[in-house]
């Protein structure tokens, strides 16, 4: 009976999923919210909660949209190396990683070297740039390229989700299994747990105390998804909110305590009610009770997330402080943010899109999973 309940629902596990689209889309409007109209003092040459007052305490939420991004990463990876080769599982992971990002670091140089913009700078050297071309730049303990000083800018993410494919690299050298999996994801929860209390920073840099819960319970329900719900399964995820809620709590007081309340008006309810909400939608997403129906729109949402998520900080740069004290702040807000999407999309189809397929393998339906090509785009932001 329980074998035939976990293998009841393969249709499930494959082909592309829309909503995941539509939720990257929002946890990447949501980290732009927060940083347009909370964060980003320097950029308005003030605290834009004293512009916003209206929006701030919604904004300031949005700063846990990443941490909706690392649920769905653990969601799609898991997906996504089901059944793979290691050397296929880093080729993809570099495809979809680097040419966006390289082309964001490009742009970053534009507006510091070209435009001699200030906010956000962090005044790197030549070999400081070419260190975050790696993506590996923290390893090195050099600063993020527009490393915020007034919030964290968006690379510190890409840092956690690069060491999050290293610990699963593990899982695909010893063969993805159902068994395994679990393993897997309760060694990683524990030894997350253990590192919060250790205090040890090599120890915290491997396991992620602050982050493995998103990627264990984003793990957890693509099980749930694939095989059908069971007790463990949803024992890890329980375990995993409880981590995550413990986490975002931390992360969100550090910045509040920085900030001052003013300036960063979430409350701890507000806090545990969002990360309660993603955790709730995401365990519909596994359940079926979310499905939508693919449409263009939804992909172009999907595949314009990560560039908007990349380059919005760098249009704010450029475009917030010359507007500022010549139109409304709401005006300068809403034009930022649709130039942040039209430029967004432009890097997607124009861009993206073309570099990736030239840089893709060909697959045959024969050897490569249905469900590794399609989804693989909504495992980062």
């Amino acid at each position: 009976m329980r074998r035939r309940r976990i293998t009841s629902t393969p249709a499930q596990a494959s082909g592309r999923l829309a909503e995941l689209d539509l939720l990257r889309f929002i946890a990447a409007m949501a980290v732009l919210a927060f940083h347009f109209f909370v964060a980003f003092a320097s950029v308005w040459g003030q605290r834009p909660s004293t512009l916003f007052p209206w929006l701030a305490p919604v904004a300031g939420l949005g700063i846990l949209g990443v941490e909706l991004f690392f649920v769905i990463s653990g969601f799609v990876i898991l997906m996504t190396v089901w059944g793979r080769g290691l050397g296929a599982f880093a080729w993809s992971r570099f495809v979809r990683l680097y040419p966006a990002y390289w082309l964001s670091l490009a742009a970053v140089v534009l507006v510091y070297g070209v435009l001699a913009a200030e906010p956000l700078d962090p005044k790197l050297s030549v070999g400081g740039y070419l260190a975050n071309a790696t993506m590996f730049q923290r390893l090195f303990d050099i600063a993020d390229v527009m490393k915020v000083h007034d919030a964290m800018g968006v690379y510190w993410s890409l840092w956690a989700e690069l060491r999050f494919y290293l610990l699963i690299s593990i899982l695909v050298i010893v063969g993805v299994t159902y068994r395994r999996v679990l393993v897997f994801m309760s060694v990683w929860l524990a030894a997350a747990v253990g590192a919060e209390f250790l205090g040890n920073d090599i120890v915290s840099e491997i396991f992620m105390p602050r982050y493995a819960g998103y990627f264990v319970a984003g793990m957890a329900l693509y099980l749930i998804h694939r095989h059908g719900s069971a007790w463990l399964p949803w024992l890890l995820f329980a375990a995993s909110w409880a981590l995550s809620v413990y986490s975002a709590l931390d992360r969100v007081a550090r910045r509040v305590d920085a900030a001052g309340f003013k300036a960063m008006p979430v409350t701890e309810t507000g806090v545990v009610f969002t990360v309660t909400l993603i955790f709730a939608v995401m365990a519909m997403v596994a359940l079926g009770y979310f499905r939508m129906p693919s449409s263009p729109v939804l992909t172009a949402m999907g595949g314009t997330t990560y560039p908007l998520y990349l380059f919005h900080s760098v249009v704010a740069v450029a475009l917030i402080p010359p507007l500022v004290g010549v139109m409304p702040a709401w005006a300068v807000g809403v034009i930022a943010t649709l130039v942040t999407l039209l430029l967004s999309y432009l890097v997607y189809s124009c861009a993206e899109r073309p570099i990736q397929r030239l840089l893709r393998p060909r697959r045959t339906p024969q050897s490569t999973p249905m469900s590794a090509e399609r989804v693989e785009k909504a495992s980062v932001p």
